[in-house]
């Protein structure tokens, strides 16, 4: 059988996971703070006897663009934008902290501060963020959370936890979409770390090249089959040689 079915299978997968991924930004490119990911492949040759003619595509370590997205002006007091590669802390479902850049925040019926998702954001010391009942919340551009209830003056009730990762310790996208550093540590809460109040950062998804890169995987993906029909007739023209009556 001939070794070809091997290497164009090695780049139809690899044709199909660069769409899903490609598929998924174009989904999220209305998602606030959504970072588009990356799919990366290199070719690898095979080693073995006689020349290395063939040629597999492999996977390789991909992440996440780190391009901004666009401001979008909301005028809701519960809307926050963070500057810079500063991010929000919230916790996730498996009780762990994580990071994202969605500042659109509600207040659950508990009475919690939480994401747009119903996560609990967390403030500087770890602890989700308690409204009093009834209280009108606002967020200063250094993340501090204030409460007023009636007329009463208003009360300090938390700061958020903002985070700025480093090269030597970046974020990694999480199968539930947040973030969470490569070491598995916790980061520190950095405290020059500045919000735009009453703004969402929007998706940096460009969906005009995301959509020319679905066009160009598909022609590639099609390309690896015809490799694979091109494989399968040569196997069935040299069986039939082979059948051949001397």
């Amino acid at each position: 059988m001939d070794r070809l079915i091997y290497t164009a299978m090695s780049g139809a997968n690899a044709a199909a996971s660069r769409q899903a991924v490609l598929s998924n930004n174009l989904a999220n490119a209305s998602t606030n703070g959504f970072r588009a990911q990356l799919a990366t492949y290199r070719a690898v040759p095979l080693r073995g006897e006689g020349a290395t003619t063939r040629v597999f595509a492999v996977e390789a370590t991909a992440g996440h663009s780190d391009t901004p997205g666009p401001a979008v002006r909301t005028d809701r007091s519960l809307d926050a934008m963070t500057s810079g590669n500063a991010w929000f802390t919230v916790q996730g479902l498996d009780g762990t902290e994580a990071h994202t850049r969605n500042g659109h925040f509600e207040i659950s019926t508990e009475g919690t501060l939480v994401t747009g998702n119903g996560l609990p954001v967390l403030s500087n010391s770890g602890a989700p963020i308690t409204v009093p009942v009834g209280a009108a919340v606002s967020i200063g551009h250094d993340g501090s959370i204030s409460a007023k209830v009636g007329n009463q003056p208003a009360n300090s009730i938390g700061r958020l936890k903002m985070v700025t990762p480093t090269g030597d310790d970046p974020l990694k996208r999480g199968d539930d979409g947040l973030f969470r550093p490569l070491s598995g540590d916790p980061l520190n809460n950095d405290d020059s770390a500045r919000l735009h109040v009453g703004s969402l950062e929007g998706s940096n998804v460009n969906p005009i090249e995301t959509m020319v890169g679905m066009i160009q995987t598909a022609r590639q993906f099609e390309a690896q089959m015809r490799l694979l029909q091109t494989a399968e007739s040569n196997d069935r023209s040299a069986g039939q040689l082979l059948g051949l009556q001397g």
